[in-house]
């Protein structure tokens, strides 16, 4: 995989990925910033969200359950010295469905947290993180 980083100005940059996507992103004002876009460590959380909501579906989908919607709230906190690194992260899912089965929730989740996601595996190397989750009746 690779990546490429522009600086634009200030502390605005812009990543473009191998697939071709793009994402400004810069820093607060308090920083130097303009806020024209996510800060850089606010993407890596929201990246990890993704990855794992991607495992949570794909999991449950071949399971043949009837999942129609799967929101990630996550909330993180950092250490206050430098690197700024996540000391705790907490996944909320919100997984939404016809008749879905709890025990298929739950283990789609675990799966996702100890197999399978890239990203939280990283994550946990410095973080304590945690999840839960809830399941709504579509």
């Amino acid at each position: 995989m690779k990546a490429r980083i522009k600086w634009i100005e200030n502390v605005a940059f812009v990543g473009e990925t191998e697939s071709g996507h793009a994402m400004v992103m810069d820093g607060s004002p308090e920083a130097g910033g303009r806020n024209l876009g996510p800060r850089p460590m606010e993407t890596v959380l929201i990246g990890t969200g993704a990855c794992s909501a991607f495992d949570v579906i794909h999991i449950l989908k071949k399971g043949r359950e009837l999942i129609t919607d799967c929101v990630v709230e996550l909330s993180a906190e950092r250490a206050d010295t430098d690197p700024k690194v996540f000391t705790g992260i907490h996944f909320h899912y919100l997984v939404t469905g016809k008749s879905l089965d709890h025990a298929k929730v739950a283990r789609a989740i675990q799966l996702s947290a100890e197999k399978y996601c890239s990203a939280s595996a990283m994550m946990a190397k410095t973080a304590a993180v945690t999840h839960d989750f809830e399941i709504i009746e579509a």
